[in-house]
């Protein structure tokens, strides 16, 4: 148990800022005010010093692409299919990555983190404590979110193969939702009718049954003002939940971006400037606050 005395209290919410103590047991903060005391706790003078929460970074790679190591430590795309949702971030995740401690350094403390967007359908994310040596035991939620992506980055992966046009792009992520719901249909009537057979096994379906079932959502990368709409257009033919990770241009679809309901992870804002889209955040951010 320890006290952080006399600290500047940041707590980004209501109470706003000021000078006062906070109480941690167990890992946990247990109070937070002015004067706060105990008897058995250690004192960390914070006099002079700000205090903030723990940042928390909704869409990442962390942990996925080891600092200075080109292809033994790159496991974000999986580039032999553009149909993956199989994929488990938690199979690549290197806890032990310097950039983990690195995040954790500067206060981040959970991340939500998984596969590129070189895929159609990447795989699947997981919300995990920056703090740990072995990722089974870090982890918040698993799985947390389906990656899908549309625009420019399924384009360039495959071009010389599979996909030329964001119209294929839209076609695969389409074929492959309609598939999981007759698979989910001809599942449930093999459990009820006894003249039915199961479908065989299909690992890359049986992970997208938690998207339809609603019960993650997908994580669609998009920077494109029409690959937003696009986006916004798949969830809602399959009544879907889903983020807008980026939403780059979505200043400029602001009424659609707020009318669809979806939340929007924008960015990232601090980075180099690697797409052309990356402008405006604020100007959306400002549009979609309550």
């Amino acid at each position: 148990m320890y006290i952080i005395k006399n600290g500047t209290i940041y707590t980004m919410g209501k109470e706003g800022v000021f000078q006062g103590d906070i109480l941690v047991a167990n890992g946990k903060i247990q109070a937070v005010g002015t004067n706060l005391s105990s008897s058995d706790a250690k004192v960390i003078d914070a006099t002079g010093y700000n205090v903030y929460p723990g940042l928390i970074d909704a869409h990442c790679h962390l942990g996925m692409e080891e600092a200075g190591i080109r292809t033994e430590g790159d496991d974000v795309n999986e580039y032999s299919d553009p149909i993956t949702p199989h994929m488990r971030a938690i199979d690549a995740i290197n806890p032990m990555d310097e950039t983990i401690k690195h995040a954790r350094e500067g206060g981040v403390t959970t991340v939500c983190s998984g596969p590129g967007s070189a895929n159609v359908l990447g795989g699947t994310f997981l919300i995990y404590k920056t703090y740990g040596n072995c990722i089974d035991e870090m982890i918040v939620k698993n799985p947390a979110a389906m990656k899908c992506a549309f625009g420019e980055n399924p384009k360039m992966g495959y071009m010389d193969s599979k996909i030329k046009t964001r119209m294929n792009v839209a076609a695969l992520l389409r074929e492959t939702l309609f598939k999981t719901k007759e698979y989910m249909h001809n599942k449930e009537l093999a459990s009820t009718d006894t003249t039915q057979k199961l479908p065989p096994y299909d690992m890359k379906l049986e992970a997208m049954i938690p998207v339809i079932e609603k019960k993650i959502p997908l994580k669609a990368h998009a920077h494109r003002a029409d690959d937003i709409l696009t986006a916004i257009r798949i969830a809602k033919e399959f009544d879907l939940d889903m983020t807008l990770d980026h939403c780059t241009e979505g200043h400029l679809i602001l009424d659609q971006v707020k009318a669809s309901g979806f939340d929007a992870i924008v960015g990232p804002s601090l980075t180099h400037k690697s797409k052309l889209e990356f402008e405006n955040h604020k100007i959306m951010s400002d549009y979609c606050s309550p």
